[in-house]
């Protein structure tokens, strides 16, 4: 796999959630570290996600805002 995005994290399947038109998918990219994607039900299925399978979440954002309290 290559990808010109420069954020990308590899994980595994840890839920998946399936919704009439959209699935959550929630990937651990580390121990203890949990990111959820919504994406379409059909590239769920077109790309088999199932709990345990192996993925790269790849991140494509052009602003990254940082808060404090």
């Amino acid at each position: 796999m290559q990808v010109s995005a420069r954020n990308a994290l590899k994980g595994t399947v840890k839920n998946v959630i399936v919704g009439s038109v959209n699935t959550e998918v929630t990937i651990e990219v580390a121990p203890g570290v949990e990111m959820t994607a919504i994406i379409t039900k059909s590239s769920a299925e077109n790309l088999k996600l199932t709990e345990g399978k192996e993925v790269h979440a790849i991140v494509k954002s052009s602003d990254v805002i940082i808060a404090i309290d």
